[in-house]
């Protein structure tokens, strides 16, 4: 029997050389530690949260279609109430793909309690789920043997495999759980939260950074420091005037915070965490200075993401409703033309382009903006306005009489 709960684990590196070695021994002083990696002070990070809400928006934005093969063309069926409120009356599709997805891409997995189930078969011979109420995951434990899971404890309460809903990604063979990236991203994301909770700390007292205070007349005794600590504190902590004679010398250390080393570290740890969680640097606002990537135009970039790397994720979701959530021939699409949608210019030649290739009717091209089908009125205004086109007969066009 193997216990599983790898999202509760921080992964913990033996020891982290920050940018400069101030910054490790002040860290220490002032706030007592390294930073502990967990799912949720990970999202404390913006290019974890950035990376997180991309994917997670873009995937829970796709219109989920269900279809099935008819005569080699694929035909769209009703969907399953399970793929319009997944999660009940308050729990809609957009809202229960969003947060699934962040499940997946922060730990690798991602758990919901079927609580009803449809009147549809499905190849268990159970009946299809027909609500599904995501899990948290720090509530959730697994119990396997082998690659299979056993059990799976919610809270306390144990569930059988077949009344839980599980998704995951990242997997490896003989583990019957996704990988989770926040836990092999945890050296990177400490790295990088400890340099963030090191620039809260420098400046949290105010804009007086940590200074040298020095009398210059005399060698005072550790009471005498400590009294002049406190009354050097206390003014300025309110921004007052602190008032001393000429023995007192007062000498700000420079901010580490502000050194080009300190920054670097900052903005290098951003695309590193990029990296892990599948998101290219420059769409969160984290491209390493010096560095362009250009691109024809935009669609021609979203291709690219979506190719690269949205593309695997959403397959996988595909395929596990195509098995968990309908029945018999049919499968589920995320529809991911929204994300390759073209500037108007550019949708218009395309349109056109297909029209005239026959590939097209003008009808379907105003579909695809909305609008409804050419009348008898429209053609004649379109003839008033450019002339009348003769039509051209089938025989004409194809040299073949028509059957």
């Amino acid at each position: 029997m193997v216990w599983y709960k790898p999202w509760a684990r921080s992964k913990r590196a033996a020891q982290l050389v920050s940018a400069e070695d101030l910054i490790a021994t002040t860290r220490a002083q002032r706030t007592g530690g390294k930073v502990h990696v967990t799912n949720e002070t990970a999202m404390r990070h913006s290019a974890v949260w950035a990376c997180l809400r991309l994917r997670a928006d873009l995937v829970s934005t796709m219109p989920v279609d269900v279809y099935r093969k008819v005569g080699g063309i694929n035909v769209e069926v009703p969907k399953p109430p399970v793929l319009v409120s997944p999660g009940g009356t308050q729990v809609g599709l957009m809202e229960w793909l969003y947060s699934s997805q962040v499940d997946l891409d922060r730990a690798g997995n991602a758990f919901g309690l079927i609580t009803e189930r449809s009147g549809v078969i499905g190849p268990d011979g159970r009946g299809l789920p027909a609500r599904i109420d995501l899990l948290a995951l720090g509530d959730v434990t697994v119990r396997s043997r082998g690659a299979q899971i056993t059990k799976v404890i919610v809270g306390g309460t144990e569930y059988e495999p077949w009344e839980i809903w599980h998704e995951k990604q990242y997997t490896i063979a003989g583990l019957p759980l996704g990988l989770s990236p926040v836990a092999y991203a945890a050296w990177t994301l400490e790295e990088a939260l400890t340099a963030q909770q090191f620039a809260r700390d420098w400046f949290a007292g105010g804009a007086v950074p940590m200074a040298e205070l020095k009398n210059t007349a005399k060698t005072i005794t550790p009471d005498q420091a400590r009294i002049a600590k406190d009354a050097f504190r206390a003014s300025v902590s309110d921004g007052d005037l602190f008032v001393h004679g000429m023995d007192w010398e007062y000498k700000p250390i420079q901010a580490v915070a502000s050194q080009s080393s300190f920054i670097e570290a900052r903005q290098f740890a951003m695309t590193d965490i990029a990296r892990f969680f599948g998101c290219p640097a420059d769409l969160i606002d984290a491209a390493v200075s010096g560095s362009s990537i250009t691109y024809a135009s935009m669609t021609q970039r979203n291709l690219q993401f979506l190719i690269m790397n949205l593309g695997p994720a959403v397959a996988r979701r595909e395929g596990a409703f195509s098995r968990g959530l309908v029945s018999g021939p049919r499968f589920v699409k995320l529809n991911s033309d929204a994300l390759l949608r073209m500037d108007p210019e550019a949708r218009a030649r395309t349109i056109a382009s297909k029209i005239t290739s026959r590939t097209l009717t003008p009808d379907e091209g105003r579909a695809l903006d909305d609008l409804p089908p050419l009348t008898d009125a429209d053609y004649a205004q379109f003839d008033r306005l450019f002339g009348k086109t003769p039509a051209v007969s089938l025989t004409a066009a194809t040299g073949a009489p028509p059957s």
